[in-house]
């Protein structure tokens, strides 16, 4: 009996397992993509990472020492990249972070401004809010990251000490008085003279990354910089 080609082998099992385009439904897509070709190309992609002084630099300005930041797409309510994120942080679909992080990891390859990244380090989750959740899902898009832009992930770095709630509703100063003391360095080993990429999925006002940004410039000949999968226009 000869054996089955990997193509066949993937359509027969499509049949039990359907693999469709989280935007659209088609099952018109590559087996390791999470979107069409054509969702693929209604996200609104910034360009941030090859450009400086981009409005998620700006936002840092005078208010921590990074050397770059930058995000892979625009977020607005009611969008497509919404649903990716909905998908992600509310309806345990852990495919929708490794495909915004191999689009971040994609994005990074085109621009040198990240060389001189070390290592990945996910914003972290409050141990009851990633117990109740499953997963940290910052954690999730490093791993997309690093699968197409080789870099060691490191979860275990710094931790978040206080559980806060939601600041979806927040203004920016109380945002920032609700992340003072979270985030606390845990294995300041792992990070002494290392240049760190701080990854989240969205930015907003940048209080939660500023703090946990300052814990880790707080380590010895550390450095910092911060990359989003979204940023919030």
């Amino acid at each position: 009996m000869p054996v089955l080609s990997k193509k066949y082998l993937t359509a027969f099992s499509h049949l039990f397992y359907p693999h469709n385009c989280e935007g659209c439904g088609t099952d018109i897509l590559r087996d390791d993509y999470f979107l069409c070709a054509c969702c693929l190309h209604k996200l609104p992609e910034t360009g941030f990472f090859g450009k400086e002084a981009n409005p998620v630099e700006k936002l840092f300005y005078g208010r921590l020492n990074i050397t770059n930041a930058a995000a892979a797409f625009y977020f607005t309510k009611n969008s497509l990249l919404q649903h990716v994120l909905v998908q992600l942080k509310y309806k345990s679909n852990k495919e929708s972070g490794y495909f915004l992080g191999r689009m971040m990891g994609y994005a990074l390859l085109k621009t040198k401004r990240f060389n001189q990244t070390d290592m990945l380090v996910p914003l972290p989750l409050n141990p009851k809010k990633e117990y109740m959740r499953g997963y940290n899902q910052a954690a999730l898009i490093c791993e997309g990251i690093s699968e197409v832009w080789h870099r060691p992930v490191c979860t275990d770095a710094v931790t978040r000490i206080r559980f806060t709630e939601t600041q979806t509703h927040q203004n920016r100063v109380s945002r920032w008085q609700n992340m003072e003391g979270v985030f606390r360095v845990s294995r300041p080993e792992a990070l002494k003279n290392k240049h760190i990429l701080l990854i989240d999925d969205v930015i907003t006002t940048g209080a939660t990354l500023e703090a946990c940004g300052s814990s880790l410039l707080n380590m010895e000949a550390a450095s910092v910089s911060i990359a989003t999968a979204a940023y919030t226009v």
